[in-house]
């Protein structure tokens, strides 16, 4: 089986190795991000990072590039780059175009002769898993001194079980996996509506991947709200495990969630949701519980982690929807257009089904 799915024939999109680095980046805490290739080159997600307070810069590479190389363009942009924003710390992300010409990296930075730290990112987007852009951007800052072996250890393990999470039950399960909308969310409330009112109990899981958990802990938050006693609140918000940008995020969400009077165990840290589902596994069989509401990475748990609970999913990830199906999960939802909205915020970020939760429990029970 594991062979079977090592080589399985992706035909969808799969998210890019070079995104990944960028994002990693940002955890990290780079200030400027040079993008050493053609200009629309990851322009998207370029410019949501810049929503994070990224400055990320393009040496714009072309034609001619392609042929003579981008080493003059690039020492050039490391240099204008500290004269226009004075970064504390920079970095270079190789594209696809760079890689393939064998731009040197390294030497520009030799060359620009600068006082402050430069990651050099020599990634492309050939790579099967996006997580392998990640692990090259570790390895980058373990390095420099950025983070220490033991970190780059912990982060490479999560990363390698996150890969494993979305071959085995994610969007990487499946030779080609069509993108759907998931449930109506008032037929998803008004079910879960119908099961507090009846007394049953439940668990309340945010298992949320880094700044996502803006909006699913919104979802969380209307859950404890509508329900109260009735359910437990598991959420994976250590804020001393992580990056910097994630530790930080953790602190606003769980703060958040205080401030609403929303009590819950913590589960692990915001990088940890490939790895929460024994923790879960093991609360759900102590607890004598008829439902759950996994807002997040619900495909992080295996199926027998929530058996015998009628089970209420939701995921960013349209693609995802026929993979939770599959796995038992009643009712599965998508909070569409999630992550750019949680891109740039520092509080809870109202969500679809958390507002459609409130309004019908606030409406005559029928």
């Amino acid at each position: 089986m594991a062979s079977e799915m090592q080589n399985l024939n992706v035909l969808h999109p799969r998210p890019s190795s070079i995104v990944a680095a960028l994002y990693t980046l940002r955890d990290l805490g780079a200030d400027v991000v040079i993008l050493h290739g053609p200009s629309g080159c990851c322009f998207k997600h370029a410019r949501l990072l810049e929503e994070d307070g990224v400055r990320v810069l393009t040496t714009a590479l072309d034609e001619a590039g392609f042929v003579f190389g981008g080493h003059k363009p690039l020492t050039a942009l490391l240099k204008k780059a500290v004269e226009l924003f004075n970064p504390q710390l920079m970095a270079i992300s190789g594209t696809c175009s760079s890689m393939i010409i064998g731009d040197d990296l390294h030497q520009a930075v030799l060359e620009a002769d600068l006082d402050i730290p430069v990651l050099e990112v020599e990634v492309h987007a050939g790579y099967r898993d996006n997580t392998k852009g990640v692990i090259i951007t570790l390895e980058a800052a373990r390095d420099k001194g950025i983070i220490d072996e033991a970190e780059f250890v912990r982060q490479k393990t999560l990363l390698e079980k996150a890969t494993e999470v979305e071959r085995l039950r994610g969007a990487a399960s499946a030779e080609y996996l069509a993108p759907e909308r998931g449930d109506l969310k008032y037929q998803a409330s008004e079910r879960l509506l119908e099961l507090i009112r009846q007394g049953k109990r439940g668990l309340n899981i945010l298992n949320a991947k880094k700044e996502t958990a803006y909006m699913f802990a919104d979802i969380t938050a209307a859950v404890a709200e509508v329900a109260g006693g009735q359910v437990d609140t598991l959420a994976n918000l250590n804020d001393q495990l992580g990056l910097p940008k994630v530790r930080r995020d953790a602190v606003n969400v769980a703060g958040d969630l205080r401030g609403r009077g929303v009590q819950f165990s913590i589960i692990g840290g915001l990088d940890e949701y490939p790895v929460t589902g024994d923790v879960i596994a093991q609360r759900a069989q102590e607890g004598g519980y008829d439902f759950a509401v996994v807002s997040g990475v619900p495909h992080a748990l295996t199926a027998s982690a929530l058996q015998g609970l009628e089970i209420f999913s939701i995921t960013n990830g349209p693609r995802q929807v026929k993979p939770l199906r599959d796995l038992g999960h009643q009712h599965v939802m998508v909070e569409i257009d999630l992550h750019p909205k949680t891109m740039g915020v520092t509080s809870i970020v109202e969500s679809e089904f958390g507002a459609t939760l409130r309004a019908m429990n606030k409406a005559p029970a029928k």
